[in-house]
């Protein structure tokens, strides 16, 4: 055999070797992105816990500030809301009003507007929820539906939070 024979021989991979290689490279890339990619029940347990925690931290806010605060959710995400005080004609006691502009936290960073993170979502009851500073209240649930994926978060009498 001839030296430059031998050289051809020795040199590197085909081009078909290398594109074999690639293929494989991109269906294994595929199978993880696919793999990696977001359960939308998984993030909708994760709204219905952090949304615990904020339920938790205003019913907290209520009972130091004496001011109630609802709840308010649709599709795209929820908010906190409470009345503001305001000076009553002929008294020196303010009293708190919901008539004209609510404090919605837009400056706090636990109680500010929030958006579900897993994209919209069906609220059920779909009304206020109203919290007092009354530590012993009656129970509630609240169902969080997205894309035949469910989450309950729940309130007992004595005002702790569990999402189910």
């Amino acid at each position: 055999m001839s030296r430059r024979t031998r050289r051809a021989e020795e040199s590197g991979f085909s081009l078909i070797e290398l594109m074999i290689v690639m293929v494989i490279v991109g269906i294994a890339t595929a199978a993880i992105s696919l793999a990696v990619a977001p359960d939308p029940a998984q993030e909708l347990r994760r709204d219905a816990r952090e949304l615990a925690l904020r339920l938790a931290v205003a019913q907290n806010e209520v009972r130091i500030d004496g001011r109630v605060i609802a709840w308010q959710a649709d599709a795209d995400g929820y908010r906190f809301a409470r009345g503001t005080w305001q000076a009553a004609p002929g008294s020196s006691i303010p009293t708190v009003s919901t008539l004209g502009t609510l404090d919605t936290f837009a400056r706090d960073d636990e109680l500010r507007p929030r958006q579900w993170r897993a994209g919209p979502v069906e609220v059920t009851p779909a009304r206020p929820i109203v919290l007092t500073s009354e530590p012993i209240g009656a129970a509630w649930r609240l169902e969080l539906r997205r894309d035949g994926a469910s989450v309950a978060v729940l309130r007992d009498a004595a005002g702790g939070y569990e999402v189910k």
